[in-house]
């Protein structure tokens, strides 16, 4: 055998124990995060970092999220197969006509609330936002929620300051703000630390615990793909909420804290445990409830939220493109 001759054989092996070692993943797909990588993306993590995704013959490239990255138009230009979205811009999409699906709901629980010092006021229910300055995203579902809690509970707009929130919390720390918008299990926790290390006493306002259930993030995909390959859609739910299911499992919580370090090394291990230990409940709120399972009620208060406040134009009937009943077991 000549040297070109044997240079082939021995790549040609090299592959062939690759393709061993990964599995033959025969299925290579992308799916773009939401969020960037903190607790909040603990499973999705967890999936690819532990092997599940492999184990279902899945070749899959998680992808940061962050404000600039749009998992609907990397889905709808075919840059990626699976996504995140939140259900306002899942809902946006569809009355636009974009051709997608919803095959898992990650959060039961909105981690959306509103932090407050409880050591200078009382929040007992919506009825107490009278006279405060509330913290707003204008355009952010924090402004949708907010607007529908005031409807619900008969507030005219003139007995709530709304004030313009930013990525700066220093209106917050310096008290020109009753209430701020956080994620609770993300900048929560820094923002609760962070008084309580200064003597102040800290609570959160749960829009979920007043009626007001705006679903959060949802794993989506397109029509197309569900249409053409569905055991691979099916494949990689049932791969993902397995990775979700162990990330979340109290007995794992080191390995998962070990897998968020890799991914986020300036967040304080401390931090990182106390937004494992937030994220938890909001995953799975009780064991009536499965991880992945999509609350079509929720789905369809959300989308009349939206068209009360004329954020569509009118009804996109969002049941029909939740697909939740795939096989997960």
């Amino acid at each position: 055998m000549n040297r070109i001759g044997k240079i082939i054989g021995i790549l040609g092996i090299a592959g062939y124990v690759l393709l061993s070692v990964r599995g033959y993943c025969d299925d290579a797909v992308t799916y773009r995060l939401k969020w960037l990588f903190n607790a909040s993306v603990a499973g999705d993590l967890y999936a690819d970092a532990q092997g599940v995704f492999t184990a279902h013959k899945l070749d899959v490239t998680v992808k940061e999220g962050g404000p600039e990255r749009d998992a609907i138009k990397e889905l709808e230009l075919g840059y990626a197969q699976f996504g995140v979205a939140s259900a306002d811009q899942v809902i946006r999409a569809v009355s636009m006509g974009s051709p997608i699906v919803v095959i898992a709901q990650l959060f039961q629980k909105n981690p959306l609330h509103w932090v407050y010092r409880s050591g200078k006021i009382a929040i007992n229910s919506p009825l107490d936002f009278k006279g405060k300055t509330i913290g707003v995203t204008y355009g952010g579902n924090d402004e949708t929620i907010m607007r529908a809690l005031m409807a619900r509970f008969g507030l005219a707009k003139g007995s709530v300051n709304l004030y313009s929130v930013r990525y700066d919390y220093t209106p917050f720390y310096e008290g020109k703000v009753d209430l701020w918008p956080v994620y609770i299990n993300a900048q929560g926790v820094i923002i609760r630390e962070k008084l309580e290390k200064s003597g102040e006493k800290v609570a959160f306002f749960s829009p979920d615990a007043f009626g007001v259930r705006f679903v959060a993030n949802s794993v989506i995909t397109s029509r197309k793909l569900l249409d053409e390959k569905p055991e691979l859609v099916n494949r990689f739910r049932q791969a993902l909420i397995e990775g979700w299911q162990e990330a979340m499992a109290p007995g794992n919580a080191e390995k998962t804290i070990a897998v968020l370090r890799q991914f986020d090394k300036d967040t304080p291990l401390t931090t990182v445990r106390e937004q494992l230990a937030e994220t938890r409940p909001l995953i799975q709120p009780g064991s009536e409830k499965d991880i992945g399972q999509i609350d079509v009620a929720a789905w369809e208060q959300t989308e009349h939220i939206m068209l009360d406040q004329k954020l569509i134009p009118g009804p996109v009937h969002i049941a029909q493109i939740l697909k939740g009943n795939l096989k997960t077991d």
